[in-house]
């Protein structure tokens, strides 16, 4: 996946709960105090033929269509750029301190990539897969980075055809962004759960409801992160998989939740691209709230919950599969519950973090209206269940991208 520049990258750290004053946080001090982090998020996506309902190796003329004068590009300040493949495009939003700001920026960002889009006779749709074609040795984007990601990993290079929705949040230094993460590690297979939207790929249902996930995790430098107790037990991690070969660059650390390489940041990367922004709110929100109340956990020396690697693999697996409409594994506890359940776990965890951001009533409303409407992945397979057509999933995916959750109920 890019990298992209100083566009979208904010905030924060704290306790995470067990499931069941620096740059980019409010000020704050004293045993306790929850600070509220700057965030951004980035998200991509893939380029269709309307008529076809294929996916289309054509990005760049959506990319170039925008950025011309006058083009959509103009009335965003979300950074529209390439990706690994001609696949797909992206939109990184700037640094926003609410959901206001943040709704704002999802809302331009997909609306200058739709209209781009439609100005060469494509569409855009949100999705962690491409539905119909086939993207096997997708055709690359330009660039001497991703012609060597693509010959050093062979085959593997299909695992960047996908598109994911990431999550930066400000933090104050490497240390502070290490501690956090593992306080989010419990949490990563119930935000995959949450935002899973990629049971189909190329025409077939693959039995899961992020196959994203399943096809991005078998890169070697992907998956949950090992617990790690600072920075330089982190950068001696990276240091093995450099020197493996397993990656190729820092950019490369593909964990579902990483110390940014080059910005004050924490990066959660665990999540399908969301089917619609109300979506895309929704984890940025609950993220940031997570972080929060991790980086206040840190502050007052609370130690993480510390599940097992292996337990987490298999949460991470089951959520994969099942998604927000089946069970989860909570690695802590090693229970097995309904993913819903946990869901709600996850967000009374992060409530310290929420209020601090005040945007705890926003989070449940955003879960409630979800849970109402099905998750990404159970609306696309409503979507072929009523007359058996893919092409009418990659139509459902194309109006949500641009219209949100009230286009599920067309």
């Amino acid at each position: 996946m890019t990298e992209p520049g100083t566009a979208g990258r904010a905030g924060a750290h704290g306790p995470a709960p067990r499931p069941g004053g620096t740059a980019g946080t409010a000020a704050a001090s004293g045993p306790g105090t929850v600070p509220a982090p700057t965030v951004g998020a980035e998200e991509e996506f893939f380029v269709v033929d309307p008529g076809t309902r294929v996916a289309t190796a054509r990005a760049p003329e959506v990319l170039a269509a925008a950025a011309r004068p006058g083009g959509a590009a103009g009335r965003t300040r979300a950074e529209l750029c390439a990706e690994m493949t001609r696949y797909q495009v992206e939109a990184a939003g700037p640094v926003s301190r609410n959901a206001a700001e943040l709704r704002g920026h999802l809302l331009t960002g997909r609306a200058a990539l739709v209209e781009a889009a439609a100005q060469r006779g494509l569409a855009i749709a949100a999705t962690g897969t491409a539905v119909l074609g086939d993207v096997a040795c997708a055709p690359l984007s330009t660039g001497d980075r991703y012609r060597a990601i693509a010959d050093a990993f062979g085959a593997l290079r299909d695992a960047h055809a996908v598109c994911g929705q990431h999550v930066h949040v400000g933090v104050a230094d490497p240390d502070t962004a290490v501690a956090a993460a593992n306080h989010l590690r419990p949490w990563l297979p119930t935000l995959l759960a949450l935002t899973a939207n990629s049971p189909f790929h190329r025409g077939r249902d693959t039995g899961h409801a992020s196959w994203r996930w399943s096809t991005w995790s078998r890169l070697p430098s992907a998956g949950p992160p090992p617990l790690l107790a600072s920075a330089a037990a982190h950068d001696e991690a990276v240091e093995d998989l450099l020197r493996s070969g397993a990656a190729l660059d820092r950019r490369m650390v593909y964990w579902d939740v990483r110390p940014s390489a080059h910005l004050p940041t924490l990066e959660i990367r665990v999540g399908d691209t969301a089917a619609t922004v109300e979506e895309a709110l929704l984890v940025a929100v609950v993220v940031r709230g997570l972080v929060a109340t991790a980086l206040a956990a840190v502050a007052d020396g609370h130690p993480p919950p510390a599940p097992d690697d292996r337990v987490l693999r298999l949460a991470m697996w089951r959520a994969a599969r099942d998604g927000l409409e089946g069970c989860a594994l909570d690695p802590v506890t090693r229970a097995v519950l309904p993913a819903r359940r946990q869901a709600e776990a996850m967000l009374a965890a992060a409530a310290p973090g929420l209020r601090a951001c005040g945007e705890e009533d926003t989070a449940h409303a955003l879960l409630g209206r979800v849970v109402a409407a099905g998750s990404g992945a159970r609306r696309q397979r409503a979507a072929y269940e009523r007359r058996g057509r893919m092409a009418d999933v990659v139509d459902l995916l194309v109006r949500q991208t641009r219209f949100g959750l009230a286009a599920a109920d067309r």
